[in-house]
């Protein structure tokens, strides 16, 4: 099983570039854009036996079926959802590589997708709620935002971390998109070509409130809302050739307490790693989705590993660039994809992308490049 081709849309922040775009508008030309590149790589027309997608807050309907056909892909192309809130793009990736380590030797194109602009407004007897629950009742069960908060207090992380956290992200970003190191991964969508969101630096940080009183978290240490695609073609290694690619080497689903949820991409990633025997020194780039710059530092200081390490979202990470709920995980796949392969890691190289649940989960995988 090798991934050999990774696109996503540019990320935009919810009611802005992309506020009229269903699931389909967003899915459908990344789907088509990993298909062709893959065909490329390998020399080869591929047709897909499924397209399995992430989602979070759509319709439902089945948005992997629709977005298949919204693609052009054939009607006897089918499509399955997944739903692992934030971790579902990258779960739904996991669940096309297991399909073909099962034997089922098909290619599949995987990743998610999240229109937060056009979901629907959800009601039970008439009475409209945000989202729907993470646990039952009896459990704890906070919001995301009173959840980064909480994690910062019971482990001491500060305003300064915080704030120094999401300006590095935003920084390296900023550079990244200079460099022009996200022209190879972004499908122009709409006119638009570049994520939205990359703006904070420490002075501009410092001036924002924080959320809650005597809370340490703010608006600009949170990551933004917002509407994106991500997609990977992952193909039997049979029909590879002498295409480059990610080989998934390790991978793990965890539970964690549902009243931290931050803190469940630290044991997934280690469970990860200990499934591909390999270890946090021997892995050369990290993807890990930022939904707060506390939750983040808080799975960093979980791993040992160093606030300002560099090989963890080297060209920023969801903090600058947003978080499409159900994309970010195959967005953190597309990453290492661009890190790895695009940028010529030697062959043997290994990444770990990886993502905390709502809930109390945390989904990981390691991945290792083949050339």
């Amino acid at each position: 099983m090798v991934i050999v081709s990774a696109r996503r849309t540019p990320i935009a922040t919810r009611s802005r570039a992309f506020a009229r775009l269903g699931l389909e508008d967003l899915a459908a030309p990344v789907l088509r854009r990993a298909l062709s590149d893959a065909e490329a790589a390998i020399g080869s027309t591929l047709v897909p036996a499924d397209v399995v997608l992430g989602n979070c807050r759509g319709p439902g309907g089945n948005p992997a079926r629709i977005a298949a056909l919204a693609a052009g892909l054939g009607v006897d192309v089918p499509g399955a959802t997944i739903d692992r809130q934030c971790g579902s793009g990258l779960a739904a990736v996991l669940d096309a590589v297991r399909a073909i380590q099962a034997g089922d030797d098909r290619p599949r194109l995987a990743g998610g997708v999240e229109s937060a602009s056009t979901a629907p407004t959800r009601s039970i007897g008439g009475k409209i709620y945000e989202r729907a629950p993470f646990a039952p009742s009896g459990w704890p069960d906070p919001d995301m935002l009173e959840a980064a908060q909480a994690l910062a207090h019971a482990d001491g992380i500060t305003r300064e971390r915080q704030d120094a956290h999401a300006a590095r992200s935003h920084r390296r970003a900023r550079a990244a998109h200079d460099a022009g190191r996200f022209d190879h991964e972004i499908v122009t969508l709409s006119g638009v070509f570049a994520d939205d969101s990359i703006r904070w630096d420490e002075r501009l940080l410092a001036r924002l409130r924080p959320q809650f009183p005597e809370g340490t978290v703010t608006a600009g240490t949170s990551t933004r809302i917002s509407d994106g695609a991500a997609v990977v073609a992952v193909i039997p290694r049979p029909m590879r050739g002498r295409a480059p690619g990610l080989v998934v080497r390790g991978q793990a689903v965890v539970g964690c307490d549902p009243a931290l949820p931050g803190i469940g991409a630290a044991p997934a990633v280690q469970a990860a790693l200990a499934s591909a025997g390999a270890s946090i020194a021997g892995v050369a780039a990290f993807e890990i989705v930022e939904a707060f710059a506390a939750q983040s530092l808080a799975v960093l200081s979980r791993l040992g590993l160093e606030d300002d390490d560099p090989r963890v979202c080297a060209d920023g990470g969801a903090l600058a660039l947003g978080h499409p709920w159900g994309a970010s995980g195959a967005v953190s796949l597309v990453r290492l994809f661009s890190r790895l392969v695009r940028a010529g890691a030697p062959a043997g190289t290994l990444g770990v992308a990886a993502a905390s649940v709502g809930g109390g989960m945390g989904v990981a995988a390691v991945v290792e490049v083949v050339r």
